[in-house]
C-alpha cells in the first residue's frame, strides 16, 4: 500500500512525490471547497472520492477529474490520507477506519458529536501514528491565524466574546439549509466549533460550562477557561440577514482585541490546512488543531447541548 508514515515523510526529499488523498463526502462543502483545493495543491494527487450516494461520488469524481469509489475501504487502500467533508457522526467511524488503514486524516469540525466518538478518533489515531489536521476554519485564514496567535502571546485575557449568528436556515439560497444533520443539531454543534477554536488557544481550556437556549436554534453560553479568564458564545442559524455576523474579542489589560474579517476563499484555507497535515507528516510534530484538540472541542459543546435538553419550548 502506499501509505506514507510520519518517519518516512521526515527522511523524505523536499519535493518527494505528492500525498494521495481520497476524499470522503460529496455535499457542497466537498464540492465547493475540499475538492477543488485537493485538486489544485501540488503536494496532494485526488486518487478518487467515496460518498454516500454512488451516483453522486460518480458526478463530484467526473467534476474533480478523478475516479469515483463505491467501497470505502477500497479507497482506504490506495490513499496516504483522507480527507473528510462528511456529517460528524458518519465522520468519526470512518475517520477511526482510515487511521487503522494507515491514512492521515484532515478532518471537519466538529470531529463527532458525543466525546466518546471523539476520543476515538484521537485514539486510532495516536494508536496508529498518523497525524491529523481538524479544519478550523479561522485557523488556516492567514489574518485570522496570526491574530490568535498574537493573542497567545499577549496573554492576561480577563474576558472574551465569540458569536457566530448567520440566517442559515431562513436563508433559502443557502447550500447548507437542507442539511439534514445541520438542522438537527443545529448552530451549536455547526459554528459553535469555530467560537471555541478561536477561545480555547487564547483563554486556556474551558473548566466551567452554562447553557441557555434562545430563539429558534440559538444557543448562548458562559465559559469559564483555566486561567481564570470568562468568556459568552452566542450562536444562530436563525437569525434574520440584518443580525447575521461574526464577531470575536478579548479583553484584557492590553486592552480590547477584535478578531480580523477572514478575508480568504474557503477553497485557499482548506489548501493552507492541506499544507498543516504535509507539514505534520513530514516532522512528526501534531498540528495544534489535531484530532485531540478536536476531541477537546467536543467534550465542550457536548457538556453545553447535555444542559439544553428539555429547556427548548415545544
Amino acid at each position: 500500500m502506499p501509505h506514507t508514515d510520519a518517519t518516512d515523510a521526515t527522511d523524505a526529499a523536499p519535493h518527494s512525490a505528492p500525498l494521495k488523498f481520497g476524499l470522503l463526502g460529496t455535499g457542497p462543502w466537498a464540492r465547493m471547497t475540499h475538492g477543488p483545493a485537493l485538486r489544485a495543491h501540488p503536494g496532494a494527487e485526488l486518487a478518487g472520492v467515496w460518498g454516500r450516494r454512488p451516483e453522486a461520488a460518480a458526478d463530484l469524481a467526473r467534476t474533480l477529474g478523478t475516479r469515483p469509489y463505491e467501497d470505502a475501504d477500497a479507497l482506504l487502500a490506495d490513499c496516504d490520507a483522507v480527507a473528510v467533508a462528511l456529517p460528524p457522526d458518519v465522520q468519526a467511524p470512518l475517520a477511526v477506519r482510515a487511521a487503522e488503514a494507515g491514512c492521515h486524516l484532515l478532518l471537519d469540525k466538529p470531529v463527532a458529536t458525543t466525546p466518546e466518538a471523539a476520543a476515538r478518533v484521537a485514539d486510532a489515531a495516536a494508536a496508529s501514528g498518523v497525524s491529523s489536521v481538524v479544519f478550523f476554519t479561522l485557523h488556516f485564514s492567514t489574518a485570522t491565524r496570526d491574530w490568535m496567535a498574537e493573542q497567545q502571546q499577549s496573554g492576561d485575557w480577563l474576558l472574551g466574546r465569540a458569536d457566530w449568528l448567520s440566517p442559515v436556515f431562513a436563508d433559502a439560497d443557502s447550500p447548507y439549509a437542507a442539511s439534514p444533520w445541520r438542522r438537527e443539531k443545529g448552530a451549536l454543534w455547526d459554528v459553535g466549533p469555530h467560537a471555541l477554536s478561536v477561545l480555547l488557544p487564547v483563554l486556556g481550556e474551558v473548566t466551567g460550562v452554562r447553557a441557555t437556549a434562545g430563539p429558534g436554534d440559538t444557543v448562548q453560553l458562559a465559559l469559564r477557561h483555566a486561567g481564570g479568564a470568562a468568556a459568552t458564545v452566542t450562536v444562530s442559524h436563525t437569525v434574520p440577514k440584518a443580525a447575521a455576523g461574526v464577531v470575536a474579542e478579548v479583553r484584557g489589560p492590553a486592552g480590547v482585541h477584535v478578531l480580523p474579517q477572514r478575508d480568504e476563499d474557503p477553497a485557499d484555507a482548506f489548501g493552507q490546512a492541506v499544507d498543516a497535515l504535509l507539514e505534520a507528516v513530514r516532522t512528526g510534530t501534531p498540528h495544534s488543531c489535531d484530532a485531540r484538540f478536536g476531541a477537546r472541542v467536543t467534550e465542550v459543546l457536548a457538556r453545553a447541548a447535555a444542559q439544553l435538553d428539555g429547556e427548548r419550548p415545544g
